[in-house]
């Protein structure tokens, strides 16, 4: 679809949503100067701002520091929507934590598939094999302490939003099938990348969070951009007005999408934000 036969949408009355990992982030992890300052504009401009992924709150919150959106005003969507916060009026929105007793059922799954199984409590990282590739690779990126925990059910006493199961992909690819037979009607299952595969409570995902956030903030749905490149952003991006994939996308997101902009790495959100919005001259 050419995106141009589109009615562009006036920056006011926008919502953009953005992924993180793949999509606002670059490969290095990092966000450039130039979309710092295209965010930057689109708010000053009266655009809303949200950050959705899948990672916990921990680790969505130096990102959101960076753009100055305690300051500036805008949300964060973490654990891939089980969670919803105002940043510049430090308040929760909307939550929704995992069924407690679901827990100890995962890790024995977790065990029968050959996966790693984890989950979070504020700074910390709670998991069966802490040595594991993708768990030191979740850690790593969001700056958790380490904690191992195996069994893991025990030591789990505190509320949990999202569990994480992490796997060489193609592996993991097998297992989501499996997990989505078992958990059908009471689990949301999806992988964010090829190695992580996503648990939280049914009907939990970018999608359902978004839509309906939007709309309590009083804005239009149809005027709700949403950007990602995973398989966990292909709800959102077929629920918004806009759904944006990054050049460097799943193949599966691309064929969703509305427009695919620029990659990660070649300041993709950048060129969202000047060809998708009517900006007041």
């Amino acid at each position: 679809m050419n995106i141009f036969e589109k009615k562009k949408i006036k920056v006011k009355d926008a919502v953009l949503a953005l992924d993180l990992d793949g999509t606002l982030t670059n490969s290095k992890k990092e966000i450039t100067e130039n979309t710092i300052d295209a965010i930057d504009r689109f708010i000053k401009a009266g655009g809303t701002v949200v950050l959705a992924s899948g990672r916990p709150t921990f680790g969505v919150t130096p990102v959101a520091n960076i753009l100055g959106l305690e300051e500036k005003g805008g949300y964060i969507l973490s654990y891939n929507g089980g969670y919803f916060f105002d940043c510049k009026n430090n308040k929760e929105l909307f939550i929704k934590e995992l069924t407690h007793e679901y827990l100890p059922v995962l890790e024995e799954q977790a065990k029968h598939f050959g996966v790693n199984l984890m989950t979070y409590n504020h700074d910390k990282a709670y998991a069966l094999d802490i040595e594991e590739p993708y768990y030191t690779m979740e850690v790593t990126i969001n700056k958790f302490i380490r904690v191992k925990a195996d069994p893991l059910t025990p030591q789990i006493t505190f509320p949990i939003i999202k569990c994480l199961m992490t796997a060489p992909g193609e592996h993991l690819a097998e297992v989501e099938k499996e997990m989505k037979k078992l958990w059908d009607g009471k689990l949301n299952i999806v992988r964010s990348e090829p190695y992580f595969l996503e648990l939280t409570e049914v009907g939990i995902d970018k999608a359902n969070t978004i839509t309906n956030m939007t709309k309590k903030l009083g804005k239009d749905v149809g005027n709700l951009i949403c950007c990602g490149d995973g398989f966990n952003d292909l709800s959102m991006i077929k629920a918004a007005g806009i759904g944006v994939a990054m050049a460097n996308a799943q193949e599966k997101v691309r064929q969703a999408a509305d427009y695919i902009t620029k990659s990660n790495d070649e300041d993709g959100i950048v060129d969202v934000i000047e060809k998708l919005f009517y900006w007041d001259r």
